[in-house]
């Protein structure tokens, strides 16, 4: 058996509500990521639970041994972040304690470790630094890590003039690229393109290979049961499943089978992503030729209609958009007022905004939406409900035979002809 990299036992943490928790100076930071093992043990004030506290973690315990990847699944709120950020030195537990043996490189936000005076240079050699690297070790990586990120144009430039991604991009090089024995990665992939998400994935898997350890957080099932050894599924900041990558993605999606079907309200639904600003406040899906009855179950090739209902209050939104996913959270299509030229381009007060999908060929099978309300300036998104409901597809008389079909065979169902123009 290998030797443990991180061990948790008993680990709570409890936040009051309304109540920001001091963070530590950065050279506290610094003296205390120095030390290897760390022992973040609970300050014991868990007794104080009244009304105005919530516990975001409550005895979490596990033991991940060297050369694991391990995939931490829940839903929004869960708990999923503040486990990392305890275990990444963020934040101190309340109960409990985590051993921690090695140097951390973690990415739980959008430019997670960086100090937006500096220059991109500037941060990679100061998060090389907190880790504990000598300055000639960071410059045999220097390269890569510029390479990886894509930003050479601006590697002298304050990364407070970095877009998100520019910051993702950098900031995952340099977690992943300074090699520390412990990798720590929230759902903030997420944000990046298909392209650099792929590239991340590759990044990922080599550093497992490598022999080091990582922690995963995502809402894609895909990706944890492709990239990790072994899951863990927590709920209302509870541990409530440890076993294969395979199993916990199971046991989650099983979780989850009691799910608003055909409609739901959104007001204070459980999906919502960490930091939205509640906007969205329903989201139906119609046969087209049928308005008065949300659609549990529609058929493939079928003219649906979302209904999205939304209150902004005196506060101007600039769009609004459905996306379709399977249940392992793979984007299958996406549809924004923005790409339309029929719907207005700004949203304001209390409405419900429909989007029309002509002929929509789902194969056969159970399908999440995702709703998003945006703006322009600033971050792209303002609220965002992930697998917000469901619904169900059937295939009907799709081809107009007599035929079998299912997922096996493609996402979508597509009509086709076929002759023979040669035999012998």
């Amino acid at each position: 058996m290998s030797s443990i990299a991180v061990k948790s036992r008993g680990l709570s943490k409890q936040y009051r509500l309304g109540e920001t928790e001091p963070y530590k100076t950065l050279r506290e930071a610094i003296v205390r990521l120095a030390r290897a093992p760390m022992r973040l043990k609970g300050n014991g004030n868990g007794k104080r639970d009244t009304e105005r506290h919530v516990w975001a973690l409550r005895d979490v315990s596990f033991d991940l041994h060297e050369g694991e990847v391990l995939g931490i699944i829940g839903r929004n709120g869960a708990g999923k972040s503040t486990l990392l950020k305890v275990l990444s030195r963020i934040t101190e537990p309340t109960e409990g304690f985590a051993e921690i043996h090695g140097r951390v490189g973690s990415l739980l936000e959008v430019g997670t470790g960086f100090h937006p005076e500096l220059t991109g240079r500037e941060n990679v050699y100061m998060n090389g630094a907190i880790l504990g690297m000598r300055k000639r070790e960071i410059d045999h990586k220097f390269d890569e890590i510029v390479a990886f990120a894509e930003v050479e144009q601006f590697l002298d430039t304050p990364v407070k003039r970095y877009s998100s991604g520019m910051q993702t991009r950098l900031a995952f090089a340099v977690a992943a690229h300074l090699e520390p024995d412990i990798l720590i990665v929230d759902e903030v992939l997420a944000v990046g393109d298909a392209k650099f998400q792929s590239k991340c994935m590759g990044k990922m898997n080599e550093v497992a290979r490598g022999g080091r350890t990582v922690l995963f957080v995502s809402h894609n099932m895909n990706a944890i049961q492709q990239l990790c050894t072994r899951g863990i599924v927590v709920d209302n900041g509870r541990l409530t499943f440890d076993g294969t990558a395979d199993d916990a993605a199971g046991h989650y999606l099983d979780a989850m089978a009691s799910h608003d079907f055909g409609s739901a309200d959104l007001t204070n639904h459980p999906g919502r992503k960490r930091n939205s600003i509640p906007l969205l406040t329903s989201v139906r899906v119609h046969r087209a030729n049928d308005m008065d009855q949300p659609a549990i179950t529609i058929n493939s090739g079928d003219d649906v209609a979302f209904h999205v209902g939304y209150d902004c209050g005196a506060q101007r939104y600039d769009w609004i958009k459905v996306c379709v996913e399977t249940l392992l959270g793979e984007r299958i299509c996406s549809a924004g007022t923005h790409t339309t030229a029929d719907c207005p381009e700004v949203f304001t007060g209390r409405g419900v905004a429909e989007c029309r999908i002509p002929d929509l060929r789902l194969a056969p099978g159970e399908y999440s939406v995702r709703v998003v309300m945006g703006q322009k300036l600033g971050p792209s998104w303002v609220d965002v409900v992930d697998d917000a409901m469901r619904f169900h597809v059937e295939l009907g008389d799709f081809f107009n035979v007599a035929t079998w079909y299912d997922r096996s065979q493609g996402m979508f169902v597509q009509r086709c002809n076929w002759r023979i123009i040669d035999a012998d």
